[in-house]
């Protein structure tokens, strides 16, 4: 077999069925095999979106993403996606190609040291110079890909590497990196957290991305019931805990929701299960939590204390350790005048926004996708306003059905994570929230759902805007809108041009019969909302202070500083 035989292989064998990508003269050994072997290829218009389709592949299945590129421009373009699901702990392999081996060094036609670029956004990358060795780096790749906290593993592939030949009899047989998951949380340790969480009476859970990563939503449900502590969750962690459910405070930090972050504040104890307490989340650092005491469960040591002071690590698995917990759990857990203060604030302090007439509002847009898919459906975003509209009026019941770029804040990913999400998920309807700003980084991307027959819905919160960026121009900077207004092209005419369907509400009366009609057909569709351009999304922490200090709606709704009370 030659090189590229045998990493198809390898990849069949790892239970890779799907990938994403586009072709070069670096890989050409590799898409030749391809035209026989029996993967499915799904070829995007552009790299970035391969390595953000099979990173929104990888969410909602849980499995690795695949994504495939040539050497140089091909493999710098992955960059971007590698990096996202680096930041959201996703299990991503990309493959490169890459030149000569003879060549590399010389700078060479498409040459690009990728190993050297995405050194510092990967768990771990390879450059392989012997056709013999590539199925047990494959292995190993796929195994650190899923270890531990997941993430994306580079493999960089020279040509002559590809067309190689070599005995496959005992390299294809090579065994996979043996890997232990399963570390052991002492008991003392359990039983120490299981006492702190009875003594407390003010306690918070804070739901994190780990929860959907390791599966452990049943048994957080299982926790917070048992001892009936409210749930915050992180943007990463929506879905880990039902947001309908009595327990829920929905999501906490930058536009976060009001009691979600007072509760957070008013805390004795924090039980924080998966998420690295980001600044988005936490606020000012110094005053997060002041009267907490913080337990932190993560299978990453680095990211316990690494922001957060913690007074009782716990390195584990998320649904092993709080499976644990199950056991050692008494009587204890929030008080009644808790649960009363808490219900109080979210009386006074409800999500709210400007129902009266006049524009559409974005808020409404997504009330009404939340209603028409009685929230089934999976939702992608961009980035931006858009993307907080989505966190804030969709309710979340199950994981893997929110996909977005979290810790990078990547425009453009979300028409090729729905992409990567319906093929995963082919059952499931899936929606793309956009902006007028974002969804034209990778609007190419709606070909790919054309030629694939995928009927991706995208609902485009059009404010002839670049929102999120007017929003802190308007608030902090005097209203100086520098280069944030956008000319826009007609997204109805694009859509038509592509082969989709365009729809265009410019009413807020239409807004239903819009989506009604969008949810109906089997082919990929525009919808170009004209929203209210001066709609911001509230509440709001500004940066640097802590989350007692919101911004919200005031009573005439116009935006009004308001701290907690």
């Amino acid at each position: 077999m030659n090189g590229a035989q045998m990493l198809l292989e390898c990849l069949k064998r790892e239970g890779v069925e799907v990938i994403f990508g586009y072709p070069g003269g670096a890989v050409l050994p590799i898409f030749d095999q391809l035209y026989d072997f029996p993967v499915r290829f799904v070829l995007t218009r552009h790299e970035q979106a391969a390595a953000h389709a099979a990173d929104g592949y990888a969410r909602v299945t849980g499995r690795i993403g695949v994504c495939l590129a040539t050497s140089g421009p091909g493999a710098t373009n992955l960059t971007t996606g590698i990096a996202t699901a680096y930041m959201d702990s996703i299990p991503l392999l990309a493959i490169t190609g890459q030149v000569r081996t003879s060549l590399i060094g010389v700078d060479a036609f498409q040459e690009a040291d990728m190993t050297g670029i995405t050194r510092s956004i990967t768990k771990h990358n390879y450059r392989v110079h012997d056709a013999r060795e590539l199925c047990s780096i494959v292995h190993e790749a796929c195994a650190i890909c899923r270890t531990g906290r997941p993430g994306p593993v580079l493999i960089d592939l020279p040509v002559d590497v590809q067309t190689s030949k070599t005995d496959p009899g005992a390299t294809l047989h090579a065994c996979p990196l043996s890997v232990n998951d399963g570390r052991a949380v002492p008991d003392l340790i359990l039983d120490q957290a299981g006492q702190m969480i009875d003594c407390a009476a003010a306690p918070v859970i804070i739901c994190g991305g780990g929860v959907v990563t390791a599966s452990a939503g049943p048994e957080l449900r299982s926790l917070a019931e048992r001892s009936m502590i409210p749930v915050a969750v992180t943007m990463m962690g929506l879905g880990g805990f039902p947001g309908t459910h009595p327990l829920s405070l929905g999501m906490l930090g930058m536009h976060g929701t009001f009691f979600a972050n007072q509760a957070v504040m008013a805390a004795d104890l924090i039980i924080a299960v998966g998420m690295r307490f980001d600044d988005r989340v936490t606020g000012r650092i110094d005053r997060f939590a002041p009267r907490a005491r913080v337990i932190h469960i993560d299978i990453d040591p680095t990211s316990i204390g690494k922001n957060v002071r913690c007074d009782l690590p716990i390195v584990g698995d998320a649904k092993n350790v709080l499976a644990g917990l199950a056991g050692r759990i008494g009587r204890g857990g929030s008080s009644a005048a808790w649960r009363r203060t808490i219900s109080d604030w979210k009386r006074d302090h409800p999500l709210t926004y400007d129902r009266g007439p006049g524009n559409i509002k974005p808020q409404y847009v997504i009330e009404e996708i939340y209603r028409l898919t009685r929230g089934k459906a999976i939702i992608t975003t961009e980035v931006g306003q858009n993307q907080m509209w989505a966190t804030q009026w969709y309710q979340y019941d199950e994981p893997r059905t929110f996909i977005s770029s979290g810790g990078l804040g990547t425009m453009g990913f979300g028409l090729p994570a729905a992409i990567g999400a319906k093929i995963g998920r082919p059952d499931k309807e899936v929606f793309t929230i956009a902006g007028d700003g974002s969804i034209q980084m990778n609007i190419q991307e709606l070909a790919t759902c054309v030629n694939y027959g995928l009927s991706v819905k995208v609902a485009i919160l059009n404010n002839g805007c670049l929102g999120m960026v007017r929003q802190w121009q308007e608030l902090f900077y005097r209203k100086r809108y520098s280069q944030t207004v956008l000319a826009n092209p007609d997204f109805v005419k694009i859509a038509e041009g592509y082969g989709a369907r365009g729809i265009r509400v410019s009413d807020q009366r239409d807004v239903p019969a819009a989506l009604a009609a969008a949810l109906a057909e089997e082919q990929p569709v525009f919808i170009d909302f004209r929203i209210d351009p001066a709609e911001n999304v509230l509440p709001m922490v500004p940066a640097g202070e802590s989350l007692d200090k919101m911004m919200e709606y005031g009573p005439d709704d116009r935006i009004k500083p308001k701290e907690a009370e």
